[in-house]
């Protein structure tokens, strides 16, 4: 039995409702669902499986639903392809369409898949039980950190300057319970649990403040929660969710810039890309990372190739168009290497709205949920460049609209009192590009 949506949800369905029956065609849709109230304010984010792990600059639910409502039919295709922790794909599913999402974060693609694959509430409640009993025995009878993290200078010296020496030890006892478990759905969701413990809204398990904001600092005078206690309370509150239906979505480890789909053969694309120069997702999810075993080196170099990243390639300035390439020069005149950093993220956004083009099918929409970024004072109009990028690739823009942020929802919460980051001080509002692939070109 499918669980009630909440309020708002339903009120959204019933616009894209309307917006089927009074529109046949795919733009008059889209204007129609364009004019109206996309903020979600105050809505109910927490259904489904959206609840079970942070993940900073995650759209409200609502949002994905409220255009896939509206611009598909059951059984169609809907793709994310920088799915980041799967919210477009979980309602796709609930909505009896195919998700697909893509990304290049392994962090993203483990929440992702943890929150679309059905896992039976009975199984996982005795493997909790199975875990736990166990964690307890390898802490008694004692264990080696070295069975666990990936065998490098580097990765240890990560470990032993972020975790104390208690958490160190609580990890290492859950990851090797928790591989103990034969299901790898069920691995998978515990796995997530465990990292919902360590990147984190509020608190977490390691001596990190600032985590989702800025460069993370160690706070030796933070008090550090057990991390075999705030597992078993989040466990208690972990609830899959059976009503997503068995093979409904795939998540594959990928690179948007090249999309492993076949030409013209989705229906709808709704993503959120990442704001030019603002959020490292990277800098945070190593945190948890590192206890799946991965090595600082291996995600420094999938870091590096992350739309956004800071690592400058070389770039063909001239091929972006002129709204992009001005921004750029006028940023060059206060910083060249964040003129630089900007060049390449436009340029790898390209790419992505040409495999986007590509593997849309003609007549069908793309959603893209974008902010703007301040780069050394210059408003990038980060929504102006990509739309106009978008036109140049093929698509026909239908409207640009302006949704206010619940910040608290939309990033991780901000920093209570003090001064705020330049990220915080202006995530107030992004906005909503609706682009239409025309039937012939």
């Amino acid at each position: 039995m499918r669980r009630q949506l909440p309020l708002l949800v339903e009120e959204a369905t019933d616009i894209s409702t309307e917006a089927r029956s009074r529109f046949s065609d795919v733009r008059a849709r889209i204007e129609f669902l364009m004019a109206n109230d996309l903020d979600f304010r105050g809505a109910d984010t927490g259904y489904a499986t959206h609840h079970l792990h942070s993940f900073a600059a995650r759209f409200p639910p609502q949002l994905p639903r409220y255009f896939i409502e509206a611009l598909t039919d059951p059984e169609e295709i809907v793709l994310d392809p920088m799915v980041g922790s799967g919210t477009t794909v979980v309602e796709a599913a609930l909505l009896g369409r195919k998700g697909i999402g893509i990304d290049l974060d392994p962090l993203a693609i483990l929440i992702s898949k943890a929150k679309t694959t059905p896992v039976a509430f009975e199984a996982l409640l005795e493997a909790g039980k199975r875990v736990l009993t166990c964690t307890h025995r390898l802490l008694k009878d004692g264990l080696n950190i070295g069975d666990v993290l990936s065998p490098d200078p580097a990765t240890e010296d990560f470990v032993q300057y972020w975790f104390l020496p208690r958490t160190q030890q609580e990890l290492t006892a859950l990851v090797q319970a928790i591989r103990e478990e034969s299901s790898p759905s069920i691995r998978r969701f515990l796995l997530v649990i465990l990292s919902s413990i360590i990147v984190t809204k509020s608190g977490g398990v390691s001596l990190a403040r600032d985590l989702a904001h800025s460069r993370p600092h160690r706070d030796m005078d933070k008090s550090v929660p057990s991390a075999l206690e705030l597992f078993q309370t989040r466990f208690r509150r972990a609830r899959p969710d059976n009503s997503l239906p068995v093979g409904s979505s795939i998540i594959i480890h990928g690179d948007a810039q090249h999309l492993p789909l076949p030409t013209e053969s989705v229906h709808l694309v709704v993503t959120s890309p990442p704001y030019a120069n603002a959020i490292d997702y990277m800098r945070a999810h190593k945190f948890s990372l590192v206890w799946m075993g991965k090595s600082i080196q291996e995600l420094s170099q999938w870091r590096s190739r992350h739309i956004g990243s800071e690592k400058i390639h070389p770039i063909e300035m001239e091929n972006l168009p002129s709204l992009a390439q001005n921004v750029v020069r006028e940023l060059s005149t206060q910083d060249s290497r964040k003129a630089r950093v900007l060049a390449r993220y436009f340029a790898e956004m390209t790419n992505v709205l040409r495999e986007v083009w590509r593997v849309l099918r003609p007549g069908a929409a793309a959603i893209f949920v974008v902010g703007t970024s301040t780069i050394r004072g210059i408003n990038v109009q980060t929504h102006l460049c990509l739309t106009e990028i978008a036109t140049h690739v093929g698509f026909e823009m239908v409207r640009i609209a302006e949704r206010r942020l619940d910040r608290d929802r939309r990033m991780m919460p901000a920093r209570q009192g003090g001064n705020r980051s330049t990220i915080e001080q202006r995530m107030h509002h992004e906005y909503v590009i609706s682009l239409i692939k025309p039937e012939s070109r």
